[in-house]
């Protein structure tokens, strides 16, 4: 399997502006084939020395394979996301991992 985990921190970082790229995931992220874990929610409030807090909203999708993951990747409702919410962003950071 493949963990894809992505990090978004926004331009606006207002819990409005927060809530609506959570939304906008799960409008547009939840349902695609090969898809066997879907989570996306906003930072949590620890003030802990270890946690790195430097993101908005994290989204987690477990892929049963690459291929499922590749499939997500040029998928539509993928690309239309992106299209709708990139000019939110001020940086994306991308975690992939075999699990």
């Amino acid at each position: 399997m493949l963990s894809h985990a992505v990090y978004f921190t926004l331009k606006d970082r207002s819990p409005a502006a927060a809530a609506a790229l959570v939304e906008s995931c799960r409008t547009h992220l939840t349902g695609h084939p090969g898809v066997t874990y879907f989570s996306v929610g906003t930072c949590a409030a620890y003030d802990r020395e270890v946690n790195d807090r430097d993101f908005d909203v994290a989204l987690l999708i477990v892929f049963e394979s690459h291929a499922a993951h590749d499939a997500y990747q040029v998928a539509d409702r993928h690309n239309q996301f992106i299209a709708e919410n990139a000019t939110t962003w001020a940086k994306v950071r991308v975690f992939d991992t075999d699990v």
